[in-house]
């Protein structure tokens, strides 16, 4: 990760005009051959939520001496979830390959269907149209098969079959054939693939919307298939990168042939200031605890604790069991307090899930999700098709139908309709910058929070070193 989580918020407070640094930073260090960072992490998470803090971890970073044991091992393992991995992205190229060419046969048919459409049409000429195409795909499909005895190598290869092609294209039917005026040769010949087409064009429209239904059906397995390949990869691909150590870079604390391993972790508490309790305690206007106030006060504010943990230490085999590790070592915790409203809440997350921690899970998407989704809108217009004359039907039972209510189809229309409102909200939101403290914000709700945020790293900070019988720090 480029940027650790106090910078990040650093950042954002100095592009916004507001204090950058923390309002109370407390350190601590723990040095114990013995006892690794576990019992302290899980202490101080537990801690966290005792004092009513939301918790997440954020970073979890971690890197090995390249000449140690746990190095090794680490190695083995995410070869593995990579090789796993890699297998079934293979398997997902055959599946997505499949889709492309079902997608481009259907699109086919589907241009094929819609000549037997122009058939039934009203309109003489587009009937006629459709009749001529369907004679050319007949000849290049069906009759092509009959090799020099097929219309077209007889018309263009053998002397006194020139007008086969023209006549074949111009008739109807026998009796329209007998009437033309053209030898009889010609005739013999035309007769017999005049009545092969009207046969096949009769049953041929019904086997093509049969093979048709087939592909779709086909189609709908092969994209549950990619979907479930999709599921497959993912957890292999996210171990894969978890499993992945961060460049050390200049640090002095990791020797190449040194059996030693650095963690970075990084915790994120929040808990929402309540107004209405600071003002019926005194600590704010009496005011501000009334309705009216909190209706025009929009975003709220939080008290936000950030915990960093540094932890150097020496990883040991666990006797009998080979793939285990203890880690004894040096543990530095830093506490440190914000004050940040929702809006900048969404800011630090948005940051966040631009940084390295996200990356892996953007390719897992491009690799799997997102190659279904460039063709979904395709795949979507063959496996969501239906008939428009039913479609039309069902909409006019539905204007007059009252029961449809009491099985809530209305209610399911509201709510879309809510939702799709709530996306795009949403994606407003986003876009808007975060506006600037009022002056109530800036001088009486944020130093109030701010305090409130000093004490609960406090006391976090105390607690812990009470708790262990610590009496420095640092």
């Amino acid at each position: 990760m480029v940027e650790s989580a106090h910078e990040i918020i650093q950042r954002i407070s100095e592009y916004y005009k507001k204090k950058g640094g923390p309002e109370a930073e407390h350190v601590l260090g723990y040095d114990s051959a013995a006892e690794g960072l576990e019992p302290i992490y899980f202490f101080i998470t537990d801690l966290m939520q005792d004092f009513g803090l939301k918790t997440e971890k954020i970073i979890d970073n971690f890197t090995s001496s390249p000449g140690s044991g746990h190095f090794g091992e680490l190695g083995q393992r995410a070869t593995i979830m990579q090789q796993q991995g890699t297998k079934i992205l293979a398997d997902i190229n055959v599946v997505l390959r499949s889709v492309l060419n079902l997608i481009y046969d259907l699109k086919d048919f589907k241009t094929r269907l819609q000549q037997y459409i122009g058939l039934k049409s009203k309109d003489r000429l587009i009937r006629d149209a459709a009749v001529l195409s369907l004679k050319q795909i007949w000849m290049d499909k069906v009759d092509i098969q009959k090799g020099n005895s097929s219309i077209k190598s007889m018309a263009l290869g053998q002397a006194g079959f020139v007008t086969l092609i023209d006549a074949f294209l111009s008739v109807a039917d026998e009796k329209e054939a007998d009437k033309i005026d053209l030898n009889e040769r010609v005739k013999r010949i035309l007769r017999p693939r005049i009545q092969e087409f009207n046969i096949w064009l009769a049953q041929s429209e019904n086997e093509l919307k049969k093979r048709y239904e087939l592909e779709k059906n086909y189609l709908r397995s092969q994209v549950n298939s990619l979907k479930l390949y999709s599921r497959w990869a993912k957890p292999y691909l996210k171990a894969a990168q978890q499993l992945e150590q961060k460049e050390s870079g200049k640090s002095t604390d990791l020797v190449k042939i040194f059996n030693t391993i650095l963690l970075e972790l990084t915790l994120f508490g929040k808990s929402k200031f309540d107004i209405k309790s600071a003002s019926l305690s005194g600590d704010l206007p009496q005011e501000f605890a009334k309705d009216n106030f909190l209706k025009k006060q929009k975003r709220n504010y939080n008290v936000c604790i950030l915990v960093d943990f540094y932890f150097r230490g020496i990883p040991q085999r666990v006797s009998q069991q080979q793939a285990h590790y203890s880690f004894g070592g040096k543990t530095t915790v830093t506490f440190r307090a914000y004050v940040l409203n929702d809006d900048e809440l969404e800011k630090l997350n948005q940051e966040l899930s631009k940084s390295d921690l996200e990356d892996v899970f953007g390719l897992i998407e491009g690799a799997t999700t997102d190659s279904l989704g460039r063709l979904q809108e395709e795949i979507d217009s063959f496996l969501n098709e239906k008939d428009e004359g039913a479609e039309k039907e069902k909409k006019k039972s539905n204007e007059v139908n009252p029961f449809l209510a009491l099985i809530g189809v209305y209610e399911k229309k509201e709510k879309t309709e809510k939702s799709s409102q709530k996306e795009n909200q949403t994606k407003e939101k986003k876009e808007k910058p975060i506006k600037k403290d009022t002056w109530i914000e800036a001088e009486l709700i944020r130093p109030l929070v701010a305090k409130k945020a000093d004490e609960t790293a406090f006391n976090l900070f105390n607690t812990y070193k009470k708790a262990h019988g610590m009496v420095s720090y640092i």
